[in-house]
C-alpha cells in the first residue's frame, strides 16, 4: 500500500508533540518535588504558580501543540485522502512543522514573546495556505494542476 507522502509531516508532528510532553513532566515532576507541591485535586492550577517560569513554558508549549495543530491534522488527512498530500502542499506542511518545532524550541527554553509571536503567525500563515488548497480541491476548484 502506497500512503501520501503528507503523512509524514504528521506523524512527525505527532511525535514531536509527546517529545514535548515528556520534556514537560521530565521537568515538572522534579520541580514540584522541589517545591515541595501536593498532589492535591481541590488545589486547582493555583498549586503549580509556585513552579519557575521555565517549567511551566513547557505545559504552555504541550497545551499550544493541542491546539492550533488539530486544524493541521484535520487538512493534512483531507489532503492526503484527495490524493494532493505531496508538491506544494508536501512542501507547505513540511514548512508548518518545522515552525511548530522552532516555535515549541523557543516557547520551552528562552520564551522571547515577540520572537514565539511572529513564527505563530508564520506558521498560522503557512496553515491558512493549506486548508485554503485543500477546500480548493474539495470543492472542485483546484485539482493536482494548483502546482503549475
Amino acid at each position: 500500500m502506497e500512503f501520501e507522502p503528507i503523512l509524514q509531516p504528521v506523524i512527525v508532528l505527532v511525535l514531536w508533540s509527546l517529545l514535548m510532553l515528556v520534556w514537560l513532566y521530565a521537568t515538572r515532576i522534579p520541580a514540584m518535588s522541589k517545591a515541595k507541591i501536593k498532589l492535591d485535586p481541590t488545589a486547582g492550577k493555583s498549586a503549580l504558580a509556585a513552579l519557575p517560569a521555565s517549567v511551566q513554558w513547557k505545559a504552555d508549549n504541550y497545551n499550544h501543540l493541542m491546539e492550533q495543530p488539530t486544524l493541521f491534522y484535520a487538512t493534512a488527512l483531507v489532503l492526503a485522502l484527495a490524493g494532493e498530500g505531496h508538491d506544494l502542499n508536501l512542501t507547505l506542511a513540511w514548512a508548518y512543522v518545522g515552525l511548530r518545532v522552532v516555535h515549541s524550541l523557543v516557547q520551552a527554553s528562552v520564551n522571547v514573546i515577540m520572537l514565539r509571536w511572529a513564527l505563530f503567525m508564520v506558521s498560522s500563515g503557512v496553515l491558512v495556505a493549506l486548508a485554503v488548497r485543500a477546500a480548493l480541491v474539495l470543492f472542485g476548484l483546484g485539482d493536482s494542476g494548483l502546482d503549475g
